[in-house]
């Protein structure tokens, strides 16, 4: 799990873990992370975290927020970052394999012509696998001894195609544990692969994507075959395999 560690004048104050989708950081008490300082906005920036990545947003804060050095809008967190929020520094730990999450975040921009062009037929699938099979503590009421409980079925594999613009039926298969959307500036949203199912939440932009004609807001939207999504002046389609 990826966390950040608090210090001020080389001074380390805390460890704080990313154990939520929604991390928000600031001076007023309703913070997850409070920075009781006056350089500090009352609500200075968030971080989304989707599965092993993080992402960090200024909340239009009045000084802003750098890192390393550098103020940034919007920035993709990798392992070793330094947040900057006046004289407090965050150091962002997440051990995780982040030269694959960012190819992966850069490759699946949807609204890449590029990636857009990628059809389920020209999109190779990876071979599966062997599953081990499954390890059973207690019976389960209503299946005999000795008897296999049949598993639940595995998640059909997700698309999503484009219903208007400029790339107007263009198909992609969501292979990839996190696929981003949207354009960087405008819009900016991604979809989970979660074993459960799939999950759009929002990252950049000042108005959430929509829905079935509803905006998502601040938490994650499970998506259901053919919800329709509108993200940066686009329409889109999700569906299931069969």
């Amino acid at each position: 799990m990826a966390k950040l560690i608090l210090s001020m004048d080389n001074l380390v104050l805390k460890e704080i873990p990313l154990n939520k989708e929604r991390t928000t950081l600031g001076r007023k008490a309703h913070n997850d992370i409070q920075i009781d300082n006056l350089a500090v906005s009352g609500e200075h920036a968030v971080i989304v975290s989707i599965l092993n990545d993080s992402f960090l947003e200024d909340l239009n804060s009045t000084n802003g927020t750098f890192v390393n050095g550098q103020q940034i809008k919007k920035h993709f967190l990798q392992n070793n970052d330094v947040i900057e929020l006046g004289k407090y520094r965050l150091k962002y730990i997440n051990e995780a394999a982040q030269s694959a999450t960012q190819a992966d975040f850069e490759k699946t921009m949807v609204l890449r012509p590029d990636m857009l062009r990628k059809t389920a037929e020209t999109v190779s699938a990876k071979p599966s696998g062997a599953t081990a099979p499954p390890v059973m503590a207690d019976p389960v009421p209503g299946v005999p001894a000795g008897a296999t409980a049949p598993t639940a079925p595995a998640l059909p594999c997700g698309a999503i195609q484009i219903l208007t613009g400029s790339n107007i039926g263009r198909r992609l298969e969501l292979t990839k544990s996190l696929t981003t959307l949207g354009k960087p500036g405008v819009q900016v949203a991604v979809i989970a692969r979660r074993p459960i199912g799939y999950f759009l939440t929002h990252v950049e932009g000042a108005r959430y994507p929509i829905v079935n004609g509803s905006a998502i807001h601040t938490q994650a939207r499970e998506l259901l075959d053919h919800d329709v999504i509108e993200l940066a002046g686009v329409k889109m389609e999700f569906s299931l395999k069969a």
